[in-house]
């Protein structure tokens, strides 16, 4: 090797190993930093815990957590969190090295409850589903769901049933009897357990007793729509326009509310799509007024016009002293 390549190496050695000092220090100072105010004792899973597992000490260490970032709730003792002859259940799934809160799990001596699940001023509310209602089973607790209710119009027969969307974005607490977690297999249940607000828990026992609900599964984080159409018998036809009759998003205060309002909006914007294609495939012509020329004065002064039935002759008069 040469003299130019052996000092340029030596330099390249010597600036890593600058670097690697620079950086052990940064670190080591950030660390004396977090564990200045000191240090304690946390308890976090060893193993996951699903909705309803036990609290046992085969499933909790203790790990040292920095004064400054203890999250609100931890247990920073055995007898804390297990007390003697009490028992505690998991509310919600608790992974592995999570610290384990008070609102994570159950109080002391009592078992995992479908109220604890519930934020404050919601609901849990059950409704009768079956395989079609309820998606094939595929619909999971802590899934989004729409409602939507099907019913005949008061005073009409059954060619006037419509569907309406009766709730959006609704949180499924659990599917049957089943609250735990998804584990990928559909779950077959009559009832599914909603989270709703208690005006909307009034909507779903009217709504059972007046028709037939069905549950439709979101799209995690979708927004809700805040104008829904009501769906008759007369929009399961074809249209040659737009294939299957689906109306447009109503216009709120165009046309009125309600079954009425849908159907008027629906017929306009129908109307509209109509003109258009017309208009398309027939534009207008323009017409131009062409004025007739004047007819050449007729001079009777020679001649006279004789008309014999259907025929006509000029006879020439005068001018014969000439």
């Amino acid at each position: 090797m040469s003299r130019q390549t052996l000092i340029a190496l030596a330099g390249a050695i010597v600036l890593g190993l600058v670097a690697v000092f620079i950086a052990n220090s940064y670190l080591n100072s950030a660390q004396r930093k977090a564990y200045a105010g000191g240090t304690t004792k946390v308890a976090v899973a060893t193993a996951p815990l699903a909705y309803g597992s036990d609290i046992t000490s085969d499933k909790v260490r203790f790990v040292d957590f920095p004064n400054t970032s203890i999250p609100p709730g931890a247990f920073t003792n055995a007898q804390e969190l297990m007390p003697t002859g009490k028992k505690r259940q998991a509310l919600v799934p608790i992974s592995i090295n999570e610290p384990i809160l008070k609102d994570k799990i159950s109080g002391e001596g009592q078992s995992a409850s479908i109220s604890a699940l519930l934020p404050d001023g919601m609901r849990a509310a059950t409704v009768r589903i079956n395989d079609v209602s309820g998606v094939a089973g595929f619909i999971q607790p802590n899934d989004r769901v729409d409602l939507l209710i099907t019913r005949t119009m008061p005073g009409s027969d059954r060619d006037a049933e419509v569907t309406d969307v009766l709730l959006q974005n609704i949180r499924v607490i659990a599917m049957g009897k089943n609250a735990k977690d998804s584990d990928g297999k559909p779950i077959s249940a009559t009832t599914a357990t909603l989270e709703v607000a208690p005006i909307d828990a009034q909507k779903l026992a009217l709504g059972e007793a007046a028709g037939s609900l069905s549950l439709v599964l979101r799209k995690p984080g979708e927004q809700s729509n805040p104008v829904v159409e009501t769906v008759s018998m007369n929009d399961l036809r074809y249209n040659m326009y737009s294939g299957a009759r689906y109306p447009a998003p109503a216009v709120v205060g165009s046309f009125g509310s309600g079954v009425g309002g849908a159907i008027s909006n629906s017929m306009a914007r129908s109307g509209e799509m109509i003109a258009s294609a017309t208009a398309t495939a027939h534009p207008k012509r323009r017409w131009t007024t062409v004025k007739p020329k004047p007819a050449a004065p007729i001079d009777f002064g020679k001649n006279i016009q004789v008309y014999r039935g259907t025929k006509s002759d000029q006879v020439k008069v005068g001018g014969y002293g000439r």
